[in-house]
């Protein structure tokens, strides 16, 4: 606990539509990977916390940011799930970051998230994204659509890709923090356990190098994760669920290259997060329209 009693903290959630950067941006924010990263759409599935330390000259301050789903029309179960974990992490927040790709502009996923954003009881900030690939032209058409929103208290132009203004959007969230505790220890980026950001970081390879008709059939499940201190060694056991007999095939490649290229890159990023080496074991089981099955969710960590 933290005995500064001008400390202050708050949570802050970050929504948008599907690749619209919310991860990339909350991985700038605190400096380390611990949330997947694609350039396909819909990679986050579940809520995901990291955590900011930080001072300004009056006060010293915590901010926990909730990185979300992107907000679609849900297809199935899993969609559904992911919809509403996007939804109920906008109750008691201190602020919310509707994110947006000026590359994209404001669509129809978009509004709907608006119209869902008017009611917020906390306040609003808008954040268009990606400003190092977009012109200034459809940056500043964004910036006074959303300017005219009575709800929105500001508009930031960022590239959370490269750290463009983000500096500048921490300073204006202090602003919005609140005389409290510090929630997580200084050290500590995440709430999320280590085990979740391993499977997530299977994912992630899979996601990079499948066909686009498999990854999003794609879930992972750590069977075992256990650490050998007298080796400087953790063992980790994975199992890669996927929807069709076929899509288990391409997962594993031919002679099991495909499953060997995933592996590979996924325990490079683990010995990393982990400061440890790590032997991986990949396997792939069938587990036929599993985004629909409420007990595979639940087993998967979707609840």
């Amino acid at each position: 606990m933290n005995e500064n009693k001008n400390f202050r903290s708050g949570f802050i959630t970050i929504i948008g539509a599907p690749n619209a950067g919310k991860s990339t941006l909350m991985n700038r924010i605190v400096g380390q990977k611990i949330s997947i990263v694609s350039a396909r759409a819909q990679t986050t599935r579940n809520k995901i916390m990291g955590v900011y330390n930080g001072k300004t000259d009056e006060f010293s301050y915590q901010m926990i940011f909730i990185d979300t789903p992107g907000v679609t029309t849900p297809k199935n179960r899993l969609g559904e799930y992911m919809v509403s974990v996007a939804y109920e992490a906008l109750n008691e927040v201190e602020a919310v970051l509707f994110i947006i790709d000026p590359t994209i502009g404001i669509k129809e996923k978009d509004e709907l998230i608006l119209e869902r954003l008017a009611r917020s009881k906390s306040p609003v900030l808008a954040i268009i994204n990606k400003t190092d690939i977009s012109s200034a032209l459809d940056v500043e058409k964004i910036k006074e659509t959303l300017s005219e929103k009575p709800f929105i208290k500001k508009v930031f132009s960022i590239s959370a890709i490269d750290g463009y203004g983000v500096d500048t959007l921490i300073d204006e969230l202090t602003v919005y923090m609140v005389e409290g505790p510090m929630y997580f220890p200084e050290d500590m980026v995440t709430s999320v356990p280590e085990r979740f950001i391993c499977s997530e970081m299977i994912r992630e390879k899979a996601l990079e190098f499948l066909r686009d008709e498999i990854p999003h059939g794609v879930g992972v499940d750590i069977d075992a994760f256990k650490y050998r201190e007298e080796k400087d060694l953790v063992d980790i056991s994975a199992t890669i669920y996927c929807e069709r007999e076929s899509h288990k095939g391409i997962i594993i490649g031919k002679k099991g290259d495909m499953i060997k290229k995933i592996g590979t890159h996924a325990r490079i990023d683990m010995e990393w997060l982990l400061g440890s080496k790590v032997n991986l074991q990949l396997y792939v089981k069938v587990k036929p329209d599993w985004r629909n099955s409420i007990s595979i969710l639940n087993e998967l960590g979707y609840n």
